[in-house]
């Protein structure tokens, strides 16, 4: 899209089906690197990504060449795919469905990099899931707690 300029931060968030922690410190780093290249190769910049064992925090700059919906699809059933191929975990892994996304200025780049590269310090006090309802009251985000994560049945 010749004379399109944008400037669009992004942070979204999901986590591994049913909030099992079955992303290994041992893969984790592979991980990170092969989303980071799903992300790239659909035109879209990595700025930060980690994970817990439980969810994923990945920060980009996007480009309006795709939907939003259509890039989280990708990376999630193709990290899945690839996470099953290497065979890291004995049962099969699976993100839960739905993911957050949250919009950032400019100027809150380097804040939102900081949080996310620093997410093992900052899970020492405080869950996944107070964190994740923070983020929802924060950004005004209206939504039903049925279906923030679902747990096992």
């Amino acid at each position: 899209m010749s004379n399109t300029y944008t400037q669009i931060h992004i942070q979204c968030v999901f986590a591994v089906k049913f909030r099992q922690a079955l992303i290994h410190v041992s893969w984790k780093e592979q991980l990170h690197g092969y989303i980071t290249g799903i992300v790239q190769n659909q035109g879209h910049k990595m700025i930060a990504i980690n994970c817990m064992p439980d969810h994923l925090h990945l920060f980009i700059g996007f480009r309006p060449t795709q939907s939003l919906s259509d890039l989280m699809r990708i990376v999630k059933s193709d990290s899945s795919e690839w996470i099953n191929l290497q065979k890291f975990n004995k049962s099969k892994f699976n993100w839960q469905e739905g993911y957050g996304a949250f919009s950032y200025s400019r100027s809150h780049v380097k804040a939102v990099t900081d949080y996310i590269l620093d997410q093992e310090e900052h899970h020492r006090k405080k869950t996944f899931l107070d964190e994740y309802r923070q983020f929802l009251e924060q950004f005004e985000v209206d939504y039903d707690e049925r279906y923030i994560f679902k747990l096992p049945e």
